[in-house]
């Protein structure tokens, strides 16, 4: 079995949102839940400062905090490594919100649209998936990489920042792809192997 998971060159990265975009239009997430981000800093100083684009998303961990932390068993964890949530088992209780040191998991409180009062048909056909005072996340576009296809975000990303692909597979594009380069993961001490890598 494979274990998926995903390289992201931040040299690459142009900070278009493109990848924020085609994540909420391929999942249908409602207002302020942003499975995919990017977030942006400045570094160094006038006349030689610039922006530093950095997307973040559920890491997939090998070994998951979220996974540990859930009383019910909704998180769980495929055998490609990609963790989803049940949302029939899932009690809102967010313990595994508590326990996600990345930040990558949201709590549906109430169902929300994005015109006050009206739902569009889009969100009619998106939201009906989502039950309310549960918790979503990131699914590593499942319901697409079951069919061959990569992620949304990987397809969409205009500068190929992203590459998805068998981690344990040498000859993969992403064994290819972190094979000469400076390779991190976050928050590495926590000792949660993440499935998502950064080339420095």
């Amino acid at each position: 079995m494979a274990r998926l998971g995903m390289v992201i060159d931040t040299k690459r990265c142009v900070g278009c949102f493109g990848c924020v975009m085609a994540c909420k239009a391929e999942n249908a997430t409602p207002p302020e839940v942003f499975w995919n981000r990017v977030l942006i800093w400045e570094e160094g100083k006038y006349p030689v400062a610039r922006q530093v684009y950095f997307p973040v998303q559920c890491n997939h961990c090998q070994d998951a905090p979220c996974k540990k932390a859930c009383p019910t068993g909704a998180t769980n964890q495929r055998a490609d490594g990609i963790v989803l949530v049940d949302y029939d088992k899932c009690i809102g209780c967010r313990a595994c919100m508590t326990a996600c040191p990345y930040q990558s998991r949201f709590f549906l409180k109430e169902e929300r649209t994005y015109f006050p009062g009206h739902k569009t048909d889009f969100e009619k056909a998106g939201y009906s998936k989502f039950p309310q005072k549960i918790v979503t996340k990131c699914t590593l576009c499942a319901h697409r990489v079951d069919k061959g296809l990569d992620p949304a975000c990987v397809q969409t990303c205009i500068a190929k920042a992203r590459t998805f692909g068998d981690l344990d597979d040498p000859n993969s594009a992403v064994s290819l792809a972190m094979r000469n380069r400076h390779v991190f993961q976050l928050r590495p001490e926590l000792g949660t192997s993440p499935s998502i890598y950064y080339l420095g």
